[in-house]
């Protein structure tokens, strides 16, 4: 049976996230759970004029890989790959796992050679995405396992999911649009201010963001979207921080991460559980301990953690952290193998200040 909301958000993607048109070179990707998504974005994509192509995966072939694969194997890129980087106009990648603790076994040195491998294409595609040559983004398709981790059933979880999208309203586009307007306002208030000052409960966090551009993101790279995120200097964060839920990276979850910061580096680390890989996925490359990434959800539809970073680093009055690569277009500069979301919570007594100036307190926007 075909879900309505399905095809009102492959229209939303398509015509306004990433304003597909004639002859844009279009790649849709996704394990094959998420085919009726898949299957809209397509037909759509055809209907404009565009070239699309279908890329679905099968999840169980990257624990093949991992365990089975000698050194070399994980180090090869495919000729396509370095293709698609250079020439698509449009990439749609949609999270749709069946089984998302999959990779939880998998030794994370593993995960670092291959990662270390695709640098190039990493960095290659935040360039071209920066310069605007090239449009992407990532989306979900609801699925058991997804909603399983949010503590929900499959039908409870997709009234909440497309609820955070606005594909519930009679106007998608119209909603994003005034969040865009929010955003605005919100980065117009921070333009042109040195530093942004996080507390709360184990967090006492300065990030410099001296010259630093804030983008805001209205449902265009990621969906659903809703936050405000730059790059803070790479030398400057001092102080520490904590975070609140489990930071999922590469099907491992890390839970209760403590990281302090001095002259930009982390330079003590600690977690609850799955410490190893924390340390390890730090010990990447050399930008790996530096933070690529400062974000402010905004997304009030999103209330509680699902385990999906896509979504939690949404919600309205957290904060996100990411250890790693910066996005060029912030004017971040760091480079690393390594973008690591982590949230910490401000909801329950935090707050953020900008030069003095309250923008958040207890997970309200002040502005």
């Amino acid at each position: 049976m075909r879900d309505s909301r399905v095809e009102l958000m492959a229209d939303v993607l398509v015509d306004y996230s990433c304003e597909v048109k004639a002859n844009d070179l279009v790649s849709i990707r996704g394990a094959y759970a998420a085919e009726p998504l898949m299957l809209e974005l397509y037909r759509r994509c055809l209907e404009r004029g565009a070239h699309p192509i279908l890329r679905p995966s099968l999840p169980r072939a990257a624990p093949l890989l991992y365990r089975m694969a000698q050194d070399h194997q994980l180090e090869f890129v495919w000729e396509p790959e370095r293709w698609f980087i250079e020439n698509l106009d449009v990439e749609y990648s949609i999270i749709a796992d069946t089984n998302t603790r999959q990779l939880s076994k998998i030794d994370p040195a593993r995960q670092v050679l291959a990662a270390k491998a695709r640098k190039p294409l990493f960095d290659r595609r935040m360039e071209r995405g920066a310069s605007g040559e090239f449009r992407w983004n990532v989306t979900l398709f609801p699925t058991e396992a997804i909603a399983m981790d949010a503590e929900m059933s499959l039908e409870e979880y997709e009234d909440f999911f497309y609820g955070a999208c606005f594909v519930d309203r009679e106007d998608p586009v119209a909603e994003w649009k005034k969040v865009a307007e929010q955003h605005v306002r919100m980065v117009d208030w921070i333009e042109g201010r040195k530093e942004v000052h996080l507390e709360g409960e184990g967090t006492d966090l300065h990030l410099d963001i001296t010259d630093r551009v804030f983008i805001p993101a209205d449902g265009t790279a990621n969906f659903p979207d809703g936050e405000i995120f730059t790059g803070p200097v790479e030398t400057e964060t001092r102080g520490v921080v904590s975070f609140t839920y489990p930071a999922i990276y590469g099907g491992q979850a890390v839970e209760g991460i403590r990281l302090e910061f001095e002259g930009g580096k982390v330079v003590d680390a600690r977690a609850n559980r799955n410490e190893d890989f924390l340390l390890k996925t730090l010990d990447t490359d050399a930008g790996a301990r530096i933070l690529g990434e400062l974000g402010i959800g905004t997304n009030f539809g999103i209330t509680s953690f699902t385990g999906e970073i896509l979504l939690d680093e949404k919600i309205g009055g957290t904060v996100h952290l990411a250890v790693g690569a910066s996005y060029p277009e912030t004017g971040g500069v760091n480079q690393s193998a390594v973008h690591w979301d982590m949230v910490c919570d401000l909801r329950r007594g935090g707050r953020i200040t900008v030069d003095g100036d309250p923008l958040v307190e207890d997970g309200k926007l002040l502005v």
